[in-house]
């Protein structure tokens, strides 16, 4: 059994929110209490959680986006440590994330022979699947800063920017100009700075060009939306089954 979603309409759908989550969420720990105890029992918290779902023998929705909604959280607390404790520039670290992903696939496609998340089937893929994850969580975060930062864009210029990219994509997805495999994990990497970028507009004060909601608040709205969403989504999924037992009997 595959251990992993394939990409469907709720799956993209809840993606989004767990970046703009995981955001908003770090954004508030940090902010309100003593960062390096929070980075560290935020770092223990994901580590029992993906291991949890690395021994899952199958698609688990709770454990699933709990794993994914931990890395948002904590990949988030990584990368604001690495350009603010360290003074790494984003223009840096960017390239640098990006350059830790390509070789997160050649790896894997090397040794799996694909990189196909229909294909998660095992614990090593899942390893795999799973350091793509994270690798592209802190491409996609340095990049959202850099295009807000750097490149002087704001928040909301730059959620628009890989709005538009994500059209890209999809268009070229549609067109067969690229492969399923491809369009997906390009798409995944867009999503971080999608929603990471339209949560902190939502949040941060008007002095940083947002509407001043607050973390807190955004945090919160976005857990509900969640676990509202992955509710429906297990319901939704299980439809078939129950109506295929019906059939039986």
């Amino acid at each position: 059994m595959n251990r992993v979603p394939g990409p469907t309409a709720s799956f993209w759908l809840i993606k989004v929110l767990t970046t703009g989550m995981g955001e908003a969420l770090s954004d508030f720990l940090v902010t309100r209490l003593d960062p390096v105890p929070t980075v560290l029992v935020t770092a223990a918290v994901f580590a029992v959680v993906l291991v949890a779902q690395l021994r899952a023998d199958r698609y688990r929705p709770w454990l699933y986006w709990g794993a994914v909604s931990m890395v948002g959280v904590f990949g988030t607390m990584v990368a604001d440590v690495t350009h603010v404790a360290l003074g790494v520039p984003y223009a840096v670290s960017t390239p640098v994330f990006f350059a830790a992903l390509v070789v997160v696939f050649v790896l894997w496609r090397r040794v799996e022979g694909t990189v196909d998340v229909h294909t998660i089937t095992s614990t090593r893929r899942q390893l795999f699947y799973w350091s793509a994850v994270i690798a592209t969580f802190a491409t996609g975060t340095a990049a959202g800063d850099l295009a807000a930062s750097t490149f002087h864009l704001g928040y909301l210029g730059g959620g628009l920017v890989f709005v538009a990219a994500m059209i890209i994509v999809a268009l070229a997805r549609l067109t067969a100009l690229l492969g399923p495999v491809t369009a997906f994990w390009t798409a995944y990497v867009l999503t971080r700075p999608v929603g990471a970028s339209f949560a902190d507009f939502v949040a941060v004060p008007h002095a940083r060009g947002g509407l001043d909601v607050g973390t807190g608040l955004v945090s919160a709205v976005l857990v509900i939306a969640i676990a509202f969403a992955v509710a429906v989504q297990e319901k939704v999924r299980r439809i078939p089954s129950t109506e295929a037992a019906s059939s039986v009997r």
